[in-house]
């Protein structure tokens, strides 16, 4: 089988170590200690994504390593990826590059989101007229639940555009429940799967806490934005459920999100994402099975660490033996 290539690896050793079990893995990322790096086949660092030297680096990778797959773990170079698959580059599972642009600029994403007949809540710039309030406040290009507040009117609202020192937008305050969709897209834009999950507990926006349900409405509605926004690989999609307007999309991510373990744990056997994209990678033309899944898994997610040597290899050694958490009793 051939390679698959994973960039911005960082802390995600849940992702690196889940490919891992089904093909080689080249982990990339510029920072020696980012821990994800030592759960891979092969680890590399490359050039900064800003650097004219990155994409050349990748290609150089892929060539040596006959790499089938590039897919990114963070935000920020989906677009890069996306240009250099476009030119004929790389072979990167990202949307188009337009897709890549207007999903990491939010507002542009909710405009994109109603061209498409999507629902997303209403949605305005300071100065514009939202409608009716509460509301919220978050940055254009926020990640992290960073600068994210709640107003309850038009005063309030106001303040926080002012106080926060970055590009803003104005939301419709969902009241609902919250819940992501988990999906994942083939090279040619096909929706293979939409696995949707509650949110039962969040830290710096990303879940901790969550369980896979079958709900249809939501199934479809991962599939439809999938499809419409040509997804390459995995997305995932915040919605609220509101009283008042029904489901309202907040944020589409085309990466994995937090909660990655999530589908893992509800795909069937032989269907889990990162198998099903080493497969792909190897070239094999995969199967729509949209709904098709195990719901009810419930995930939690903890820390855990590595020790590195001199040379910064890993030891091997835990602080507890045998290394991991206590077998179930």
């Amino acid at each position: 089988m051939k390679a698959v290539l994973l960039t911005g690896t960082g802390k995600r050793y849940d992702i690196v170590s889940a490919f891992a079990q089904h093909t080689t893995v080249v982990a990339c990322d510029p920072n020696p200690l980012a821990p994800a790096q030592y759960a891979a086949t092969v680890r590399r660092s490359v050039p900064l994504i800003k650097d004219p030297d990155y994409v050349p680096a990748l290609q150089a990778l892929c060539e040596e390593l006959d790499v089938g797959a590039i897919v990114p773990l963070t935000d920020l170079d989906i677009e890069v990826l996306a240009k250099a698959r476009e030119d004929g580059l790389l072979p990167a599972l990202v949307p188009p590059s337009e897709v890549a642009r207007r999903t990491f600029d939010k507002y542009e994403c909710h405009k994109m989101l109603e061209e498409h007949g999507l629902p997303s809540p209403p949605t305005v710039l300071p100065g514009e007229d939202v409608g009716s309030y509460p509301v919220m406040v978050k940055p254009i290009e926020g990640s992290g639940a960073r600068n994210i507040f709640p107003a309850r009117d038009a005063r309030e609202a106001a303040f926080l555009c002012e106080y926060v020192d970055e590009p803003v937008m104005v939301q419709k305050l969902m009241d609902g429940p919250e819940f992501s969709i988990d999906c994942l897209g083939d090279p040619d834009g096909r929706c293979l799967n939409a696995i949707p999950r509650t949110m039962l507990e969040s830290r710096g926006g990303e879940s901790i806490k969550g369980t896979v349900v079958a709900d249809e409405e939501l199934i479809d509605l991962g599939r439809r934005v999938c499809e419409a926004l040509e997804v390459r690989g995995p997305a995932t999609v915040q919605v609220f459920r509101d009283r008042e307007i029904g489901l309202g999309i907040t944020d589409v991510n085309t990466r994995f999100g937090g909660a990655f373990p999530a589908p893992v744990y509800a795909a069937r056997p032989g269907r889990s994402y990162p198998e099903l994209i080493a497969r792909m990678a190897s070239g094999e033309r995969i199967e729509p099975h949209v709904g098709d899944f195990q719901a009810g898994r419930t995930f939690t997610r903890y820390f855990w660490q590595l020790e590195l040597d001199e040379e910064l290899r890993p030891t091997g050694r835990d602080i507890v033996e045998p290394p991991g958490p206590p077998a179930p009793r």
